[in-house]
C-alpha cells in the first residue's frame, strides 16, 4: 500500500457506522458525512477559528453476487493484477470457489464549510442520526486533502462488517451454490438480466458480457436473441 494512504486511512475514523448491513437481496443506499478539517489550516500559522468541512453525498452497494475466480479471470471492468490474481486462484484449484462481489458507487452531493471543530461536529451530527433512528447513515472523520481514500476505507469497514450476514443470507437461501462451476446466484441474475433486456431496461451487451464471463452464451443464446427480438424500447 502507497504509505501516504496507510496513513490516511490510519487517520480515518468512522464515527456513526450505519446500523443496517449491506442488503444481501437488493441494492443499498448509505448516506455519508464526511467530516474534515480545511487543508488551509494546516497550512496557516496564524490562530483562527476551527472550522470543518462537511461533505454530504450517497454511497451505492448493489446487490452482492456471488462470483468464481473463473469467472473473475474472464470479466471484463477488472484491471491486470486482479486477473492475475484470480488466475493464481485457478492455478491453486480454487477455480470454482465461491465469493462475494461487492459494486460500489459514489454520488457526492453538496459541501459547506461550518465553523465548528471537526470532532464536535462529527459527534452533533452522531447525534441526530441516533435520535432520528437512521439506519443507513454514516458520519466519518477523515483527511481534507484526500477525503475520498477515506470514504474507501469507510466503504472496507462497512463491507466487512456486513460480509458475515451476507454470505449467511446468500447460503440459506441456495444462490451460492456451485453448480458445474457457476453458482445458482449467477443462473438467476442472467434470468433477470433477459428480462431486462427484453423490457428495454438493459443493454444487451451488459447481458452478453455477463454470459461470456460465465461462459454461458450458447446455453442461453436462444433465450438473448429472443430478448432482442421482443425488446420494448421506450424514449
Amino acid at each position: 500500500m502507497n504509505p501516504q494512504f496507510f496513513k490516511v486511512a490510519m487517520e480515518t475514523v468512522v464515527v456513526t457506522m450505519p446500523e443496517q448491513n449491506i442488503a444481501s437481496f437488493g441494492t443499498s443506499v448509505i448516506t455519508y458525512n464526511m467530516v474534515t478539517r480545511p487543508l488551509y489550516q494546516a497550512l496557516e500559522t496564524d490562530k483562527r477559528t476551527d472550522e470543518s468541512v462537511l461533505r454530504r453525498g450517497v454511497v451505492k452497494a448493489e446487490r452482492p453476487k456471488i462470483v468464481t475466480p473463473h469467472f473473475l479471470s474472464r470479466a471484463p471492468g477488472f484491471g491486470e493484477e486482479a486477473h492475475k490474481f484470480a488466475q493464481e486462484m485457478i492455478r491453486r484449484g480454487q477455480a470454482d470457489d465461491p465469493g462475494i462481489l461487492y459494486t460500489y458507487s459514489n454520488e457526492p452531493q453538496d459541501m459547506e464549510i461550518i465553523s465548528t471543530r471537526p470532532e464536535e461536529l462529527a459527534a452533533r451530527i452522531g447525534r441526530r442520526i441516533e435520535r432520528e433512528s437512521l439506519t443507513l447513515e454514516a458520519v466519518i472523520l477523515g483527511v481534507d486533502e484526500m477525503w475520498d481514500v477515506s470514504l474507501m476505507k469507510f466503504i472496507f469497514d462497512l463491507t466487512n462488517k456486513s460480509a458475515p450476514t451476507n454470505s449467511a443470507d446468500l447460503m440459506r437461501s441456495g444462490r451460492a451454490i456451485i453448480d458445474d462451476g457457476v453458482p445458482v446466484d449467477a443462473r438467476l441474475r442472467v434470468e433477470e438480466m433477459i428480462i431486462q433486456v427484453r423490457k428495454g431496461n438493459l443493454d444487451p451487451e451488459i447481458l452478453h458480457q455477463e454470459l461470456e464471463a460465465w461462459q454461458l452464451f450458447d446455453e442461453y443464446q436462444d433465450q438473448f436473441f429472443q430478448a432482442l427480438k421482443g425488446r420494448r424500447l421506450t424514449f
